[in-house]
């Protein structure tokens, strides 16, 4: 590796006044500190959550907008291109978070992760619990951080796994009860005094940046975020600084700057130095880019059946609701009265795949029954949005306290993939059987990334059952090839799909048919394309 370029630094005047109010401290060293970015105009965002019609998700309370992940695994389901990480080291307080989220404003792609080892503190002793209380404790040494939790973190997230981040108090120096959750990274920017400190954690870095700002400036800034932020008086702080932050720089974080790919002086202020991180990071994600429903659409499809499929008997009765919805004269009301019969023997039947064991109860008359009751911690549904959730009232009637969850997948008009705009799951979903629901399946890649997400957040595959009213053989064939323990339950399957992906014969968009909405301009069948109702 080459040594980073020398840049030439800024130096303020090491000297300013400081009084006893803290606002006024923060107040004065407010203009101590030069303007972030002078002489540049400030960024527009233009991500696609700015155009004209925005991916969204409607509820009672809200409008969620949407940025799309696209598929981060190929046609055999698993993930064969990693999330792009980005370690961004320098002393304290001396701009990363800022030089972060500039680098991911301009960046422009959905679904970036910022990590800070701020969050990775080790949990403190009592007697370090009472040093720190009097400034005496090193916050600025390696032994400080929790480096196994984080390269634990780190590579899961990389792995595209969903991971639970300890939440760090200033004020007490302590973690939190609650962890904060992170999902769904194409690029993982980690950010942290300490970085480049740890061996295995460097290797688990595709681009180190190391952000170069004047020690004086720091110190300001490290003064005004301590006493504004995090409640503590000036003579702790400088005394803080002066016995261990300033040390530990010299002595652990300056040294590491050698290791850097790039070196970004100034910080947040050189807006040359972050154009061109982000044109390589452009450059590495093109090289990412996958394309899954091409190869769904010419993979596994002269196979048999697989055993993981169950169709519901085709009864006169099933055959019979079958003809009303399928149906282009049918009603709205007659469509959503036969869909929701359907619907109700479809779960009923998708229940008897549960686990079962023997158990013993008492009747009335005071005999014993040998029966069964379920095996399983907790039942979830998730519907993947919008066709989903018509199948949510219907699980509620036959499954008493079912966790519900949501996911909304759209179909990209320019690329064709399905791309994941929001989810929420329940909380230890990774515990429960978990019944994933959609009307249509006629491909399968929206299918997929729904299971795909269900797996990153350590749901077992042999605890994920697929519902559907209606499949196309090619969206089964998909599935099953990729996750070959996912259980497919479904009332039909129909042989084709034609070139705009609509299964034929067919129900058309189950969707618009079921909500009164208009068609979608291709007329393209629900599970491509999940307009948020």
């Amino acid at each position: 590796m080459s040594s980073p370029p020398a840049y030439p630094g800024i130096r303020i005047s090491g000297c300013w006044a400081l009084g006893a109010d803290s606002s006024s401290n923060v107040e004065a060293l407010d203009r101590l500190l030069p303007p972030v970015g002078a002489g540049r105009s400030p960024r527009k965002r233009t991500t696609s959550q700015c155009k004209s019609e925005p991916p969204l998700l409607r509820t009672s309370k809200r409008t969620i907008y949407t940025a799309g992940r696209p598929p981060w695994y190929n046609e055999h389901g698993t993930q064969s291109k990693e999330a792009f990480a980005i370690g961004l080291g320098g002393g304290s307080a001396s701009g990363k978070t800022t030089v972060a989220r500039m680098i991911i404003e301009a960046l422009d792609v959905p679904w970036v992760v910022l990590l800070s080892m701020d969050s990775f503190y080790k949990v403190l002793t009592r007697q370090q619990q009472e040093q720190a209380a009097l400034n005496n404790y090193n916050f600025d040494h390696p032994d400080a951080f929790d480096f196994d939790l984080i390269v634990s973190t780190l590579q899961k997230l990389k792995q595209g796994k969903s991971v639970k981040v300890p939440v760090y108090d200033f004020t007490t120096h302590s973690r939190k009860k609650d962890w904060k959750t992170l999902y769904g990274a194409n690029v993982i920017i980690f950010e942290g005094i300490m970085a480049f400190a740890d061996k295995t954690l460097l290797e688990l870095l595709d681009m180190k940046i190391f952000v170069d700002t004047d020690s004086d400036i720091r110190l300001v800034r490290r003064l005004r975020r301590d006493i504004g932020e995090r409640g503590r008086d000036i003579t702790g702080v400088i005394k803080q600084y002066n016995k261990f932050v300033k040390p530990a720089f010299d002595q652990y974080i300056q040294p590491t700057m050698r290791l850097a790919d790039i070196v970004v002086p100034r910080g947040s202020g050189n807006a040359v130095a972050i154009d061109l991180i982000v044109q390589h990071v452009h450059s590495q994600l093109e090289e990412r880019e996958l394309s899954v429903r091409a190869a769904l659409a010419s993979a596994h499809q002269c196979h048999p059946l697989p055993q993981t499929l169950s169709v519901l008997k085709s009864t006169p009765q099933v055959r019979g609701m079958h003809t009303i919805i399928r149906d282009k004269e049918t009603s709205r009301d007659e469509f959503i009265f036969y869909s929701k019969r359907l619907m109700r023997l479809l779960i009923e039947h998708a229940l008897s795949f549960l686990p079962f064991q023997d158990c013993v109860v008492q009747t009335p008359q005071g005999q014993d029954y040998a029966g069964k009751c379920y095996a399983g911690k907790q039942i979830t549904g998730v519907s993947i949005l919008r066709a989903g959730e018509t199948m949510e009232p219907a699980l509620r009637a036959v499954c008493k306290d079912v966790r519900i969850g949501t996911i909304l997948i759209q179909t990209n008009q320019l690329t064709g993939e399905p791309e994941l705009h929001y989810l929420r799951l329940p909380k230890d979903i990774s515990d429960d059987h978990v019944i994933l629901m959609d009307c249509t399946v006629s491909t399968g890649a929206a299918a997929m990334m729904a299971v795909r997400v269900l797996l990153d957040h350590d749901v077992p595959e042999d605890k994920i059952f697929l519902l559907s009213l209606l499949m196309a053989e090619m969206g089964v064939h998909s599935v099953a090839y990729a996750f070959p323990r996912v259980r497919i339950i479904t009332t039909a399957v129909d042989k084709r799909v034609n070139d705009l992906f609509r299964i034929i014969p067919g129900i058309g968009n189950f969707g618009d048919r079921y909500f009164g909405t208009d068609a979608a301009p291709d007329g393209s069948d629900e599970e491509e394309v999940a307009w948020a109702s």
